[in-house]
């Protein structure tokens, strides 16, 4: 009876109901539309460009993997913000693999490896010696950098092109693209016609250029989904953040499950940091996670703790980092205006629900952000710069409200103090 409990899905807690996918659906054609709207108003074509779409799945990649492994491990109750430091080994992993094997698959392997190395750190830390997860994270943040660079300095000075701070050129993996859609699409995109053009640049960007390891990060979001949400070692593991002391009772190995999760956890950042080394440039640098890890947890949070909001968080945020690099300050200025209506919008959706203060504070920054696109025509550099931290901070503050973390989400465990 007790192995048929455990092993029977349990309702749903809020991520699989197949309405969710469909939710999802209609908020990003929502949020499609009004970026071609925007882009009739302002003129700003890079809003929906082929370029910025390939930017943006490119730059979402490291995100949303750094995102996807604090989701893991998260649901078993251990909180990660070590994903930083986890991306860290990854970068450097993917550099060693690659260059001394001079096979890029290699380099994906080992940064995988690295980023899980980082993580089984963290899971002796926080589950065998129950250490605070916080405490954890944040010391394999800062080790990650110390430890990388003494490693860089033995291993990469006397190399060509190497040094302390950077490895050697590597290898790079092959880039892909659907055959029959580059010119077609390319010519319906240059002569911004109302949606078929914007729609060519969106199937443009993200069917073009395509490396390994993004179809990979794709593909990661509906397996995670379904190994969590589909099988009894994810109910398994997600019992264990909500109630790890019932879960010992129903037979669950706690620790177990949790080293399991935080370990995947750790290999899923390690993926976003072989993304940053062998993708988007073609060494690994000292500094190139450059906060990426942190703005994963901002996306994971965003998305509510599931696979398919997560990945939409990391494209928000990949968007904001791609517009700001392909459309530059007359892009970034003109999202103002979608931001102003945006909040005009929730604050009469507050008005409509009794919420009148939250309504009023809305309506407020609403007519400022308005204000400031119609009275301006462009904005400072500092700010177009860090968009998409200036994003972060937005989307954090409108979206804690609706949040429901694991209710064990950073508990200390101990076997046996349930009985």
């Amino acid at each position: 009876m007790i192995e048929q409990e455990v092993r029977t899905p349990a309702p749903d807690t809020g991520g699989a109901r197949p309405r969710g996918a469909t939710r999802g659906l209609v908020i990003g054609l929502g949020v499609f539309v009004a970026l071609i709207l925007l882009r009739l108003i302002t003129g700003e074509t890079d809003i929906t460009s082929s370029g910025t779409m390939g930017a943006t799945l490119a730059l979402a990649v490291p995100i949303g993997m750094a995102a996807l492994g604090g989701l893991w491990s998260e649901r078993s109750g251990v909180v990660n913000i070590g994903l930083e430091g986890m991306m860290t080994f990854g970068t450097w992993g993917a550099a060693f693999g690659a260059y001394f094997s001079g096979n890029p698959w290699l380099g994906l392997l080992c940064g995988v490896i690295g980023g899980a190395l980082g993580g089984l750190l963290h899971a002796i830390a926080t589950v065998t010696f129950g250490v605070d997860h916080i405490v954890s994270g944040v010391a394999i943040t800062i080790l990650a950098p110390g430890v990388t660079r003494y490693l860089s300095d033995l291993l990469f000075t006397d190399e060509q092109g190497g040094g302390a701070t950077q490895s050697p050129p590597l290898p790079s993996f092959p880039t892909w693209s659907v055959p029959g859609v580059g010119k077609p699409l390319g010519s319906l995109e240059n002569h911004h016609w109302i949606l078929i053009s914007d729609l060519a640049g969106l199937v443009r960007g993200v069917l073009t250029g395509l490396s390994p390891i993004t179809l990979i990060a794709i593909l990661l979001v509906p397996a995670s989904f379904f190994l969590l949400w589909r099988t009894a070692f994810g109910l398994r593991l997600r019992s264990c953040g909500e109630n790890p002391i019932a879960a010992e009772s129903l037979g669950v190995k706690v620790y177990r499950m949790k080293y399991a999760a935080v370990v995947i956890s750790g290999g899923l950042a390690g993926l976003g940091g072989v993304f940053l080394a062998m993708v988007a440039s073609s060494n690994y640098q000292e500094g190139q996670v450059n906060g990426r890890g942190y703005i994963g947890l901002a996306a994971m949070i965003f998305g509510n703790w599931r696979p398919g909001m997560v990945a939409g968080g990391a494209g928000l945020f990949g968007y904001a980092d791609a517009l700001q690099l392909r459309g530059g300050a007359g892009a970034v200025h003109a999202m103002l205006l979608l931001i102003g209506i945006g909040l005009l919008a929730l604050a009469v959706w507050r008005g409509y629900k009794g919420r009148y203060v939250a309504a009023v504070i809305s309506a407020v920054v609403a007519v400022g952000v308005l204000l400031w696109f119609f009275l301006t025509d462009e904005l400072p550099r500092e700010i177009v710069t860090y968009s998409p931290h200036i994003t972060t901070l937005l989307v954090l503050a409108f979206a804690a409200q609706r949040l429901r973390m694991p209710a064990a989400d950073g508990m200390r465990y101990r076997k046996g103090e349930g009985a």
